[in-house]
């Protein structure tokens, strides 16, 4: 391969992998997802989803019958628990 072949495949590459890695910031491990989990089911919740917006963790759950949006920030502890509609 020549050197602009090589260049221009290693701009493409930055290119495609840019939007991937912000992507990845915004989302949650596996380490995240099961101490949330576990965190929640302690408190009696089901966990039916987890989601990282705004660098906080939603988790949308059940409890009772009853549907809630739970917020947990950085430091695990919950910021929020609304009901959802």
């Amino acid at each position: 391969m020549t050197r602009n072949t090589l260049t221009a495949m290693a701009f493409g590459l930055s290119v495609l992998l840019a939007p991937m890695s912000a992507l990845a910031s915004n989302s949650l491990s596996a380490e995240q997802q099961a101490a949330v989990t576990e965190m929640l089911v302690a408190q009696g919740y089901e966990v039916r989803k987890l989601d990282m917006e705004d660098g906080m963790i939603e988790a949308y759950v059940l409890k009772d019958g009853q549907r809630y949006e739970i917020y947990v920030g950085p430091d695990m502890k919950i910021a929020q628990i609304k009901a959802a509609d």
